[in-house]
């Protein structure tokens, strides 16, 4: 069997994800077909009363309002970070993992390679991208990689953004994304040489696998970990210089300063996997991951300095504060925080959240909102 798409314990959040449809499958929906399913890509989400404690695993700040998602599409909406909506608007129960907003316009990823678009700050959506399983393909041999999950998505303005995922799928868009040009970012050298797919929409995008060339039989060695050419992109972030900066598995890292044209990947001095990135001014950045590791550069990777955490507790999360201060969250309710880039991570617990997964500052007092396995809180680190 080829690698999983995740390590832990990113597993622990996406896993639990994608099984909760599987533990309360949903009532069969009709397709277009008029074949009854249980698909999530064919059902709308539900609205349920407990969606808020549920399990969540992303949040944006779309103007004044803000936005979070997780698992089977919830999509809940607070304009105070007190009292939050869901949306009845959302067309797939598919787990979604990540967010990004500019303005009103609001974009989602996760399972079977979806991706969806809100115009209206998450009051209601559209599928732009699908790769579902089992989806006819021109070409046997990605049986493997079909409706690999996406991970993260950033939107740098409303035209353009970058959405990665599992078995370093990129996919880039220059038109808010209509349309989705695909490659595989592929460690060569130390360079990171894009394989090209064809560009995918909601129409054309069962066929987008066909591009892909690599066998579903691997040899002893392919399945070596320390071998992947092609990692799970878990992370993208972006510095105030414009550049951008993926983080993956075993260590992997990616840089481009042409609006993500192009890529140079590196190599972190961990080998372990990293679930986040943040950037700050100039070309400075801080990864994180397994086992509590914290990496700090200020050239976008071409040194690292390791910083120290007191904790080995896997970071999923975080979030840049000013003077390069930042929050990273985590495993165990772990918080760690720092008000400047010249001061150390202080960490504090708030086990009753369990897996944090993402962190914004709320907009009044010191308060932070963070998505957990057991939804939305409000909390105020010590």
């Amino acid at each position: 069997m080829h690698r999983s798409f995740f390590k832990f314990p990113l597993a622990s959040l996406i896993v639990l994800a994608a099984s909760a449809s599987a533990q309360n499958p949903p009532a069969a929906a009709t397709s277009t077909l008029g074949v009854q399913s249980a698909d999530p890509l064919l059902q709308t989400a539900e609205v349920m009363p407990l969606a808020e404690h549920s399990l969540l695993l992303d949040l944006a700040r779309s103007g004044e309002r803000l936005v979070a998602v997780g698992e089977r599409g919830h999509v809940l909406m607070s304009s105070d970070g007190k009292t939050w909506t869901q949306s009845a608007n959302v067309p797939v129960r598919s787990a979604l993992a990540a967010v990004s907003a500019v303005g009103a316009d609001v974009w989602a990823v996760g399972h079977d390679g979806i991706i969806l678009h809100s115009g209206n700050a998450g009051e209601t959506w559209e599928i732009q991208r699908r790769d579902p399983r089992g989806a006819a393909i021109a070409a046997a041999g990605d049986e493997i990689r079909q409706g690999a999950p996406l991970l993260d998505v950033l939107f740098s303005d409303p035209k353009h953004g970058i959405a990665i995922g599992a078995y370093s799928l990129l996919l880039t868009t220059s038109d808010g994304g209509k349309t989705w040009n695909g490659s595989r970012m592929v460690m060569a050298g130390g360079a990171a040489a894009e394989t090209p797919q064809a560009p995918a929409d909601a129409a054309a995008d069962d066929a987008q696998a066909a591009e892909e060339n690599d066998s579903a039989v691997f040899s002893e060695e392919e399945l070596e970990i320390a071998m992947e050419d092609d990692p799970h992109l878990n992370a993208i972030a972006r510095t105030a210089s414009g550049d951008y900066v993926i983080v993956g598995e075993r260590g992997a890292f990616f840089h481009s300063s042409d609006q993500g044209q192009t890529w140079t990947g590196g190599q972190l001095p961990y080998d372990g996997s990293m679930f986040g990135i943040i950037g700050f001014e100039g070309q400075h950045v801080l990864a994180f991951g397994l086992r509590g590791h914290v990496f700090e550069s200020r050239d976008l990777g071409a040194n690292w300095d390791e910083v120290a955490t007191g904790t080995e507790l896997s970071l999923m999360g975080g979030v840049a504060m000013d003077n390069g201060g930042a929050v990273i969250v985590g495993a165990n309710g772990v918080l760690l925080k720092r008000a400047s880039a010249s001061e150390p991570l202080a960490a504090s617990t708030f086990n009753e959240a369990g897996v944090i997964a993402g962190v914004l500052p709320a907009t009044d007092n010191n308060d932070l909102l963070i998505v957990s396995e057991n939804g939305i809180r409000r909390i105020q680190p010590k």
